[in-house]
């Protein structure tokens, strides 16, 4: 097994030569408007997987993935020269799902503007269900509320006997 670094240097490198070969070489009429977005090396160095994406509709995708196939020796062949590994690996052409991940995020994101703005409209003419400000504060002493305390804590002060006689804090 080759060293990941190399994997990844090859895979970049497979993917320049790959690109390169396709604009000045490569002159089918059936390749469309093509980009290499990323190329990967299995860690033998035997298998190429490189991903590429085109501009254009079904029709033009369908033609350039026959063109990439018809054009899979020579790109091979390429490849092998200008990178000059022992063993050149088998190439593989897979079409990029960037495009329809990146149109799915913006539909997303459009659907969720759209529901944040009607939450906002909702929010605008809402009131609180309960109180203003719900958390609780700390209840005002009063002359009657002490009294009260000081007779429950003096119940409190007895002696376990239930002889009534106050114990000492101290003395516990």
């Amino acid at each position: 097994m080759a060293d990941p670094a190399r994997a990844r240097k090859l895979a970049d490198r497979i993917k320049v030569v790959v690109a390169e070969t396709l604009e000045r070489r490569i002159k089918d009429p059936r390749l469309g408007f093509i980009t290499i977005t990323d190329a990967r090396v299995t860690g033998d160095l035997q298998h190429a997987t490189v991903f590429y994406t085109v501009y254009g509709d079904d029709e033009a995708r369908a033609s350039t993935a026959a063109a990439l196939a018809s054009a899979k020796g020579v790109l091979r062949s390429e490849v092998g020269r200008r990178t000059g590994v022992r063993l050149t690996p088998t190439l593989e052409f897979i079409p990029d799902a960037l495009p329809e991940t990146s149109a799915h995020f913006d539909d997303v994101l459009v659907k969720t503007a759209a529901r944040d703005a009607e939450v906002a409209a909702l929010a605008t003419g809402a009131s609180y269900a309960g109180e203003a400000d719900p958390y609780r504060k700390p209840v005002e002493d009063s002359e009657d509320g002490d009294e009260d305390e000081d007779d429950e804590s003096d119940a409190s002060e007895q002696d376990s006997d239930g002889d009534g006689a106050p114990v000492e804090p101290s003395a516990r």
